[in-house]
């Protein structure tokens, strides 16, 4: 009787998201026809990778500054997007994964659509509702690679991405979080929140150098101007909605962790991740999960404040929240594994032998 009764309060809560993603998925029944399908996935990936990838790159940048006005932040968010795109589409002649797809296994623009890939980006919604900081990357890009080696080296580049990440956070804040903590007791000084602000914008845009590959995969690999407009006005908008709702649920995500809204602790993260992701942008064009890299910053960070007692968590409990945000991702990577088993050949082949 009482799980019948959650699972009552649980669809009466969610009712108009599950209707929704009900309208999505039968609307996903479009996959034949290929010139609607493309926009469609479009679209759904659009929203979904955003709402999802929002943690990694703008969420302590929302968590640090809610006592200020959602159109100030969505103005300077979706600026940097348009900024970062369109250069990109002139520089890579109408490509704005900056060269991303044009790695083996994704340099061709589909010509037919599955069902599930379609539908595949409305898994990413419902995980994202759940609050599981799964890998866009994964869950859409493996949906359509023709090589299953480009998704072998997808994989080891993003746990390569983990392994960095959790150490260079690590190390950083064995050496700062006692100071950090200290200054945190003070008012910040304005200059902080200026180097806040730079430091997310650069953030912004070296993940959108990495990851706009995930929603651009659907679309021809070379934009006309028109389809550009077409990409980057529904995600600016898309943007505008979850800075206006304050973030995706996904936010407690990053909310949980010790003082990501403190401006300070906000900037040493988006620095150092920044200068992660721009690493792995020069390092090789193939696609990475930024998800994985951000998760082991996280991680990194947690378990070192803990041993220096800076943090509102235990050893056991910063060990207990990285594990759950790993198998978080883990599950994201079966369920992107289940999807491209059940769509794409290549994948079926390299995984079944059949």
């Amino acid at each position: 009787m009482t799980l019948t009764k959650t699972l009552f309060q649980f669809v009466q809560k969610e009712r108009i998201f599950l209707m929704i993603i009900g309208l999505l998925f039968m609307a996903s029944f479009i996959a034949p026809i290929p010139n609607l399908a493309r926009w469609l996935g479009f679209l759904i990936a659009g929203y979904a990778a955003v709402a999802n990838d929002s943690i990694q790159t703008i969420g302590t940048f929302i968590a640090s500054n809610r006592h200020r006005p959602w159109w100030l932040l969505w103005a300077f968010i979706g600026g940097i997007f348009i900024v970062t795109t369109a250069y990109s589409w002139v520089a890579y002649s109408g490509d704005v994964s900056y060269g991303r797809l044009a790695s083996k296994g994704f340099s061709e623009t589909p010509a037919a659509f599955s069902y599930l890939q379609i539908a595949a980006p409305i898994f990413l919604l419902i995980l994202t509702r759940l609050k599981m900081p799964v890998s866009t990357t994964f869950l859409i890009l493996t949906a359509f690679s023709t090589s299953s080696k480009s998704v072998a080296n997808v994989l080891i580049k993003s746990l390569t991405g983990y392994g960095l990440a959790f150490v260079i956070a690590f190390v950083s804040w064995l050496l700062v979080s006692r100071l950090i903590q200290r200054f945190s007791k003070n008012t910040p000084h304005p200059y902080w929140f200026v180097a806040q602000w730079l430091s997310t914008g650069v953030l912004w845009s070296v993940w959108l150098m990495q990851d706009a590959a995930n929603i651009a995969v659907y679309l021809p690999r070379q934009l006309s101007a028109s389809e550009f407009l077409f990409f980057a006005i529904p995600i600016v908008l898309g943007l505008g909605f979850m800075l206006f709702k304050g973030g995706a649920k996904i936010q407690q995500v990053v909310e949980e962790k010790s003082r990501v809204s403190d401006v300070r602790s906000a900037t040493l993260v988006d620095f150092i991740y920044a200068i992660i992701l721009f690493y792995f942008k020069l390092h090789s064009k193939i696609p990475m999960s930024t998800t994985w890299v951000f998760l082991g910053l996280l991680a990194g960070r947690e378990i070192a404040m803990s041993i220096k007692k800076t943090s509102n968590q235990s050893m056991e409990s910063a060990i207990r929240m990285s594990l759950k945000d790993a198998i978080m991702a883990l599950i994201g990577l079966a369920v992107s594994f289940g999807i491209a088993i059940g769509c794409n050949d290549a994948m079926r082949q390299a995984l079944l032998g059949s």
